[in-house]
């Protein structure tokens, strides 16, 4: 597995902390070339020197063109790492869906749209998509990250079943709860369902690494999601039962909130 990674060139948006920063260390440690992207250009080159990495900052769907640069011309495994956890429901704002449309969904199409005809005319890439546990269940108090993240998955499978005759391999990272400032920030409906089986970033990192080395297309750093998964598809209307419990029991957690408030 190391000697696989050994200069291999590497980037991993949305890097400058959590998932993304675990990703960029636990590559570079395994002495991969790593490109370090994030909006955030200060936290991107605090990771970056680290481990001897460039930066390139900005938008992670125009990352491809300056990251190859940076690598000396090629790129052999992208990771699409950087996402946003947009809340709310059918009543979120426009500018809200589009964003979580944007960033979750649009940026995985974008850079695939630039590597592919490099990976395709020598036969060889690796794309590896941060999707969430949500892209194969659903998160409650959050539409529009539900639904964006499941159109990550919809578009990972795709690229998969497209392309993996040619030499192209394509891994779906499935996490539930990490901590991260995204579990900070996701109130209530994170506290109930993702904080209690909380893991660390260096933890999906290795999930990663593993399944990297196993050709496996579906991480899952949390083993018990398979098992919710395979409820879902086998017992729909008992999955969706359970999990408006779980919604019932979030709307009490803002009730209660509200009169604290």
């Amino acid at each position: 597995m190391v000697e696989a990674l050994r200069d291999a060139r590497v980037v991993v948006t949305g890097a400058g902390g959590g998932i993304g920063a675990a990703l960029a260390r636990a590559f570079a440690d395994r002495g991969a070339r790593v490109v370090v992207n994030d909006l955030d250009a200060e936290a991107a080159h605090k990771v970056a020197d680290g481990i001897g990495a460039a930066v390139v900052a900005g938008d992670a769907s125009g990352v491809v063109p300056a990251a190859r640069t940076a690598l000396g011309g090629r790129v052999d495994i992208f990771c699409a790492n950087a996402g946003v956890a947009t809340g709310g429901g059918a009543e979120a704002d426009d500018a809200d869906w589009e964003l979580a449309w944007d960033v979750n969904v649009m940026a995985h199409v974008r850079a695939a749209r630039a590597l592919l005809p490099e990976w395709l005319e020598r036969g060889s890439g690796r794309f590896v998509s941060t999707v969430s546990a949500a892209g194969l269940l659903t998160m409650i108090g959050a539409a529009p990250y539900s639904v964006t993240k499941h159109g990550a998955l919809a578009f990972a499978e795709w690229l998969s079943l497209t392309y993996r005759h040619r030499g192209i391999a394509v891994h779906a990272v499935c996490p539930q709860g990490v901590r991260t400032a995204m579990l900070d920030a996701a109130g209530p409906a994170g506290d109930l369902v993702l904080a209690p089986n909380a893991i660390e970033p260096e933890d999906v990192a290795k999930a990663v690494l593993d399944g990297i080395a196993q050709e496996r297309f579906l991480i899952l750093p949390h083993p018990e999601v398979a098992g919710y998964y395979a409820a879902r598809a086998a017992e729909p209307e008992r999955w969706l039962g359970g999990m408006n419990k779980l919604q019932r029991g979030y709307e009490d957690l803002r009730a209660k909130a509200g009169e604290q408030a």
